[in-house]
């Protein structure tokens, strides 16, 4: 790492254009809520930024969701690389606002829907897309993550 007068942690700092861009690259973010008890419970999650936040869908009924309702403190982490000098990532930690309007459930869900299957758009994804989305956001809430507090970091920049 070259000596730049900055700490080691400032020296791998994410810019926000880089944040943006590897939030863009990835598809899944790991989601960390606050059982009953206070044990943390990890999921996996398929998601999209909107307005700059990490927005996703799941299941009404899903423990995460029992959780965030109990305690909208939530923890998030998008991250990729393999070797340790291409890891990367942004861990969030903020609130959990819980989405019940089906309009925005549905919005959410059809966007989260076209980057799994990294459609051209949501309209391509046919008839049997849309009717998907639209049963399954009956089911469902969307969840944005509302950051308090963002680390990130880039091992590429230590070589």
């Amino acid at each position: 790492m070259s000596n730049t007068g900055t700490s080691g942690r400032d020296a791998v700092k994410l810019s926000d254009e880089e944040v943006q861009a590897l939030l863009a690259e990835n598809l899944k973010v790991q989601v960390a809520s606050n059982g009953p008890d206070g044990t943390p419970h990890l999921t996996t999650l398929f998601y999209i930024v909107r307005d700059g936040r990490i927005a996703f869908w799941t299941y009404g009924r899903s423990q995460k969701i029992r959780n965030l309702e109990r305690d909208p403190r939530v923890s998030a982490l998008v991250e990729d690389g393999v070797d340790y000098f291409e890891l990367r990532g942004v861990s969030i930690q903020g609130r959990a606002e819980i989405v019940r309007d089906y309009e925005e459930i549905y919005s959410i869900g059809s966007e989260v829907a076209t980057r799994m299957l990294n459609a051209e758009s949501f309209e391509a994804l046919g008839d049997f897309g849309r009717e998907t989305v639209e049963k399954q956001a009956q089911k469902r809430v969307a969840v944005i993550i509302h950051p308090e507090h963002v680390a990130t970091w880039d091992h590429r920049k230590m070589v």
